[in-house]
């Protein structure tokens, strides 16, 4: 290989004029032999050679390759071409990159972290300098395809610090088809060292073939392995000295297992690699602690319908299905995540449904045969009454003196709502987050803090803080990318999230993307089998936040933690280990939802739209928008027509509010059967109300009554309608009530008489509706008969020929004086 006995010499940061000339000799010649060097393929062969050297060259006011940019003595991953060290160590960016680079990287200044001007992919950095959220980010195994897959099952400690051993546990796996001889399985620490800069640990995590930059294997660390089958899996164990990791203090570093060949002619060949990445921070490191808030969200998705079972004593809720009751039960992931978070520095985060859903379901409550159904009487009994009382007594108990977030009622999509014409929901939504507060704080026993909103990914433009402020929501979680202030430590660069005030007295406060990201995009198994990726999780967010606070070493700076609404209990686990690793080595130091918002500096949006497309695909529609508008409307009109409409009107409130949810991003199927299923019970309420059909009625004589049969098919009386008959013919039959009252029992049919008077013989054709009392307005369809009239005395008759007599005169005479004129 070209290049391969060129021994380059890297000498310190600060030389003098002998110095420079040495390093500018060294690029020119490690540009050329990069320029010949090509990387090997999956086989690749390594020496054992000790020492940290360069390893894959750099040059040092050039365009780097192959991934390697080496600015005395240090590579910079991402491929930027670096002319020095900014003064928190990490380098200043001024050139061009190749093979891993996320984009044009353009100069930082203090922060030395490159930035990605441009579109990302895996991963990619905005132009934040932090990972767009939802990005696929890698947090380990290489994608490249090696004989032999490596998985990480353990290490410890999880951060190394002054001396001691390192320990790792994993298992290795024939993936070939063939036998494979011995192998031995190496550790490598990256030959830059400390990773600078949060850009850089993508980058690694992103690298797949074993190169120069993973660093020499650590001599006689090693695990030998007898020969593999096909499909042979084989655990194995490797104990490293730290000081034989040869680590130059605090810091994150990349940190590459690896399997070769033991023997033979080939021995030496990689057959397969895992990377993760390894923290240190010596006793005596002196970082100035992040004050990391870290959210606590206890949320899940709608599940009570707006429909009700009323009985002789109680109204029963109706829910969809019954999966809260696992939920809520031992082992369960709302009960657990009450049990992992108590005790614990975070900041709850709870939905006031999710509250009202358990106290309905320990009260007793019925569960539908079908989601959606409209048939309350169909539903059979909930069995997760005592599931619910007991969650939350151990929500009660965990809460207890912490910070405790309540979110708007059901957790509405602010931004599907800004976006797809909410406008009509803003007295409903509002309305509903007022009662919300005071459901959590007289179930919990705290104060809540209202008035905050979550917009799905942290997303914020000016039309959503405009909605949110109009919901009553003063404070808004926004995503780091898009909020920047006017006074940042460095620009677009070092973490620092905290509060930031923007126009219109809304408040944003920033949380980190990057971390937001990772924890988005991880689904680990709870169990033995998704060790692997939690550990990983583990080691990547430790990197994260120990190369965040590296970044501004002596600064006071804000460091905000945002999971998953519905987080899994695998990474809760890892949440909490992180903020406790930190926190014992003194890089974290744990702070509330208030310290963060104390003192925001002004600020503004950035303007850009770098959201994944994926997440504006999973915004609610604006035609369901329009169809819970249209349920709005015809829940006030069945409102008017009830004995008791509080509370039907709390409950179709309710639903209407969960309609809109931001839970239902994960299941747009599940969110139009919810729609439709609050639409077809306002449906068959108001069908239920109607009047029976008829054909004909006899009328005999002069005056009578005409019955009119109303059912009532609402499981509550009938109060709010009126009873009108208007005939076609008023000179032969007409109505002599104008407008009859109609009230009716619950689930019966009442029988309203209309007086009438007949005039003259004949049919008659009448037309009855109801109307609302207190409005005025049509309820229903129409209902047309015949009235048959017979035998109308002769007097009555006389006087009718009398008067159409009369009438026929007084025309005759006018005509005739009109023509005399």
């Amino acid at each position: 290989m070209a290049g391969a006995g060129v021994e380059v010499v890297v000498v310190g940061r600060g030389g003098t004029y002998g110095r420079t000339v040495v390093a500018t000799v060294t690029t020119i010649l490690v540009a050329i032999t990069s320029a010949l060097w090509t990387p090997a393929g999956p086989a690749e062969t390594v020496g054992s050679a000790q020492g940290r050297g360069v390893h894959g060259g750099a040059m040092a006011y050039g365009c780097a390759v192959h991934g390697g940019v080496t600015a005395y003595g240090r590579e910079s991953r991402g491929g930027a071409v670096t002319q020095g060290r900014g003064p928190s160590g990490g380098p200043a960016v001024s050139g061009c990159g190749v093979h891993g680079a996320a984009g044009t990287s353009h100069g930082r200044g203090s922060s030395g972290g490159s930035v990605a001007h441009g579109p990302g992919a895996s991963g990619a950095i905005t132009a934040s300098g932090r990972e767009a959220h939802g990005a696929s980010t890698a947090h380990g195994a290489p994608s490249r395809r090696y004989p032999v897959s490596v998985e990480l099952a353990s290490l410890t400690p999880a951060v190394v610090r002054q001396g001691g051993e390192l320990r790792i546990s994993g298992r290795v796996t024939n993936t070939s088809g063939r036998r494979l001889g011995a192998v031995r399985i190496g550790v490598r620490i990256g030959a830059s060292g400390a990773i600078d800069t949060r850009g850089e640990l993508s980058a690694v995590a992103r690298r797949t073939p074993l190169t120069r930059a993973d660093g020499p294997e650590v001599a006689n660390r090693t695990a030998r392995l007898a020969p593999l089958e096909t499909g042979a899996e084989r655990g194995f164990r490797l104990t490293v000295p730290v000081p034989d990791l040869e680590l130059d203090g605090a810091g994150a570093y990349a940190l590459t297992v690896n399997v070769v060949r033991a023997d033979g002619a080939r021995a030496g060949t990689v057959l397969g690699l895992t990377r993760t990445h390894l923290s240190a921070y010596p006793d005596a490191t002196r970082l100035e602690p992040l004050r990391t808030t870290v959210l606590w969200p206890v949320l899940d998705a709608p599940r009570m319908e707006a429909l009700t079972l009323r009985t002789q004593d109680s109204v029963l809720p109706v829910f969809r299905d019954d999966e809260l009751t696992a939920a809520f039960g031992p082992g369960g992931r709302l009960r657990r995540l009450v049990e992992m978070g108590k005790g614990q520095p975070v900041t709850w985060v709870l939905d006031p449904d999710l509250i009202v859903q358990a106290q309905a379901m320990a009260d007793g409550y019925r569960v539908a045969r079908t989601p959606g159904d409209s048939d309350p009487r169909q539903a059979a009994e909930g069995e997760g009454g005592e599931a619910a009382a007991d969650w939350l007594a151990a929500l009660r108990t965990a809460v207890r003196g912490r910070e405790v977030i309540a979110l708007p009622y059901a957790d509405p999509d602010l931004t599907s709502l800004a976006r797809g014409g909410g406008a009509p929901l803003t007295g409903l939504l509002r309305r509903a987050s007022r009662t919300g507060r005071s459901v959590v704080d007289r179930a919990l026993g705290v104060h809540a803090r209202a008035g905050v909103g979550w917009p799905a990914g942290g997303e914020l433009d000016d039309r959503i803080a405009r909605y949110a402020k109009r919901l009553g929501l003063d404070t808004v979680l926004a995503s780091g990318a898009g909020v920047a202030t006017a006074g940042e430590l460095v620009s677009e660069g070092a973490t620092d999230d905290g509060a930031v005030s923007l126009e219109g007295g809304t408040t944003a406060l920033r949380y980190d993307a990057a971390i937001a990201s990772l924890l988005f995009a991880s689904h680990p198994a709870a169990g033995a089998s998704g060790a692997p990726a939690r550990l990983l999780l583990r080691q990547r967010l430790l990197a994260e936040t120990l190369t965040a606070a590296r970044e501004l070493p002596n600064a006071r700076r804000e460091l905000v933690m945002v999971p998953p609404r519905r987080m899994p209990l695998a990474v809760a686990r890892v949440l909490l280990t992180v903020v406790a690793e930190g926190r014992k080595a003194g890089w974290l130091a744990p702070a509330g939802f208030a310290a963060a918002l104390r003192k925001p500096t002004a600020g503004r949006l950035r303007g850009f739209d770098g959201y994944p497309l994926a997440r504006h695909a999973a915004e609610l529609p604006p035609d369901r928008l329009a169809a819970v508008v249209r349920d709005r409307r015809r829940m006030r009109a069945l409102a008017k027509v009830l004995s008791d409409a509080r509370a039907t009107a709390a409950s179709v409130r309710a639903a209407l509010a969960r309609s809109v949810a931001t839970a239902w991003r994960a299941d747009p199927a599940g969110a139009a059967s919810y729609q439709r299923g609050v639409s077809r019970y306002l449906t068959a309420s108001i069908a239920s109300v109607r009047l029976v059909p008829k054909s004909t009625v006899v009328v005999a004589g002069g005056s009578a009554t005409i019955p009119v049969t109303v059912d009532n098919g609402l499981q509550q009386d009938l109060t709010g309608v009126e009873l009108r008959v208007l005939s076609s013919r008023p000179e032969r039959l007409t109505a002599r009530d104008r407008a009859v009252p109609v009230q009716a029992s619950r689930a019966v049919s009442r029988t309203v008489r209309i007086r009438v008077e007949a005039y003259a013989n004949g049919p008659v054709l009448l037309t009855a509706r109801l109307y609302t009392t207190a409005d005025g307005r049509p309820w229903g369809a129409p209902m047309t008969f015949t009235a048959d009239v017979r035998s109308v005395p002769s007097g009555a008759v006389l006087f009718v020929l009398g008067g159409t007599g009369l009438i026929v005169l007084a025309v005759a005479f006018r005509l005739r004086r009109a023509r005399r004129r």
